[in-house]
């Protein structure tokens, strides 16, 4: 390989030429065998681990809810004493963990062995006097303790605070070009902005902490983090999606004694499920605004599709937003999860694609016309299904190795999918990730999309049921198109970009590093700002060639699309 990849004007004729070839025949891409051994040995690795340690979805949550219901969030003054602080922290009970991170100031999180340490802690925690300023006296899990003798002189070092946020774009560029192998590129990126386990710790406790408000009005409640939060996905610094579970709340379908009597609650009717939905997030919200403390921003967006209340926890230095009884949200979380979890080049492919269409203005924080992290992520899903042999199975083959625990219908759709990694049978795809990767953009930069729609339940293309630029079938709700909000400008720049990553990897990502180990080559080079100039640049010529009409049609389709999709939020 050259000892930089040029971000250079391509001819189209022979691009096009490129891509019929890829098209007509199977893209055979070779490495170096001690690449291809080190990813196997890799992939071997993780899946001896794997069989040892995955944990069926619903097991991890419980878990790591529980796990929170120990635990304790406490502001801490600078330069604190680690040792002092633990010290001071262990006379109410045996500490299983504690780690210290950066928000507004330095906070801890501590975990305790016994619930009942927290109850220890909070008798020995006193309620501040406030000389000027009125403070309603609520009693929560987020704590501060003062300076006293915990300080140190400001000449000596402060506790280790653990990163919360991901490295940046040009420093991660530059450790993915040192990387010896594609392979090795895209498990470095992963262990780059996979959510640590410490972060995960916070955003249970956090949703414990809510839960903590909600209880006043539903003691039985449960606040459930979803999304990218468990789904196995999640980047460093994404948003916290949580729900308000009230099903859980227990006196459903309880058998009566017998005598002639019985007893039941007596419970405020409203008007629809919809209308029960938004009066409890606005009254959460409303206690969130007035009693949360750390909360702030509070708003409480009721009359979107899927109602819910936007804040900032200042503590975490999360935004959150709450929903209630998102209970498909949950399963595609789970179903996520499981597939991440049969494959470990799932999660680094899924990471780096994200990553790549992030870097290129796919994929955005703002809702829009773009591509959701969710389509994306059902895109690849798709690809590793078609793969032969498959990488993934499909979601039927999934619903039928189900036992009868793993029974699931919601709003009459069927949930059903097995949730034992056991039961899974390896597949026998033993593809790099170098390989798959390039496949991926050649598989998408030939796609139909004008006339054919994904299907991750049955794993292959299907005519498109509507006439929307993009149709990705939800999973759980197959009458409903996830991708709808993009339009058809967004879709050409997938199309192009991934012809263009394609051609890049085709023409110096096969050849491995050159001497100088700081040029960008690779998934590096894919990352690079001139690639999606690049990109911009020939619609600008293809624009310029079409008649005012359509660029017209074109600009209010794309205005459409926005606006219908200013109520959703990508996950």
């Amino acid at each position: 390989m050259a000892a930089s990849i040029q971000m250079r004007r391509l001819y189209t004729s022979g691009r096009g030429t490129f891509f019929r070839s890829l098209h007509k025949n199977d893209f055979c891409f070779r490495r170096k065998i001690a690449s291809k051994t080190v990813a196997a040995k890799i992939q071997l690795s993780a899946k001896k681990e794997a069989k040892d340690e995955r944990k069926s979805f619903s097991t991890l949550q419980e878990e790591r809810r529980e796990q929170a219901e120990r635990s304790v969030l406490i502001s801490c003054p600078p330069n604190i004493s680690e040792t002092k602080f633990l010290k001071h922290m262990s006379r109410h009970g045996n500490i299983n963990n504690c780690f210290f991170y950066e928000s507004f100031g330095i906070y801890a999180v501590v975990e305790f062995s016994e619930k009942e340490s927290i109850a220890s802690l909070r008798e020995a925690t006193s309620i501040p006097s406030i000389q000027h300023e009125t403070a309603v006296p609520f009693k929560t899990r987020l704590l501060s303790v003062k300076a006293n003798n915990f300080s140190l002189p400001s000449s000596q070092p402060s506790v280790q605070c653990l990163k919360q946020t991901p490295i940046g774009i040009k420093e991660l560029i530059l450790k993915l070009s040192r990387e010896d192998s594609i392979d090795q590129q895209l498990y470095s990126l992963m262990e780059e902005y996979q959510l640590t386990e410490e972060n995960i710790c916070l955003r249970f406790l956090v949703c414990s902490l809510l839960k903590d408000i909600a209880a006043a009005y539903f003691p039985e409640c449960i606040i459930r983090p979803f999304g990218s939060s468990v789904n196995g996905f999640g980047k460093l610094g994404c948003d916290l999606d949580m729900f308000l579970d009230l099903d859980a709340i227990s006196g459903r379908n309880i058998k009566q004694a017998g005598g002639g009597l019985s007893l039941e609650y007596q419970l405020k009717k409203t008007a629809s499920e919809r209308a029960a939905t938004q009066s409890i997030l606005s009254v959460i919200g409303e206690c969130v605004d007035q009693f949360g403390p750390g909360c702030v921003g509070v708003q409480k967006i009721l009359n979107a599709r899927c109602p819910l209340v936007r804040f900032a926890h200042q503590p975490s230095g999360f935004q959150c937003d709450l929903t209630a009884n998102n209970r498909v949200a949950m399963k595609s979380s789970e179903l996520l999860y499981l597939y991440g979890g049969l494959d470990k080049r799932v999660r680094a492919m899924v990471l780096s694609l994200r990553c790549w269409a992030r870097t290129h203005g796919l994929t955005s924080t703002i809702p829009g016309a773009w591509l959701t992290n969710f389509s994306l992520t059902a895109m690849v899903i798709f690809f590793l299904q078609r793969r032969s042999p498959a990488v993934l199975p499909t979601l039927d083959q999934l619903r039928d190795l189900a036992g009868p625990g793993d029974k699931c219908t919601i709003e009459g759709n069927d949930c059903t999918f097995v949730s034992d990694f056991s039961w899974v049978q390896d597949q026998k795809n033993t593809e790099t990730l170098e390989h798959l990767l390039q496949e991926f953009f050649v598989f998408y930069g030939n796609f139909a999309f004008s006339r054919m729609s994904i299907n991750i339940r049955k794993g292959k293309e299907q005519n498109k049921p509507d006439t929307f630029p993009l149709h990705i079938q939800n999973p759980f709700e197959p009458s409903l198109n996830v991708s709808k909000n993009v339009n058809a400008t967004q879709l050409e720049r997938l199309v192009t970009l991934c012809q263009e990553s394609a051609w890049l990897l085709q023409e110096g990502g096969a050849s491995g590093r050159g001497p100088a180990r700081d040029s960008p080559w690779g998934m590096a080079a894919l990352l690079l700002p001139s690639l999606s100039q690049s990109v911009r640049t020939k619609g600008r010529k293809r624009k310029a060639r079409e008649p005012a009409s359509e660029r017209i049609k074109s600009l209010l389709d794309s205005l459409k699309s926005g606006k219908n999709g200013s109520s959703t939020k990508p996950h």
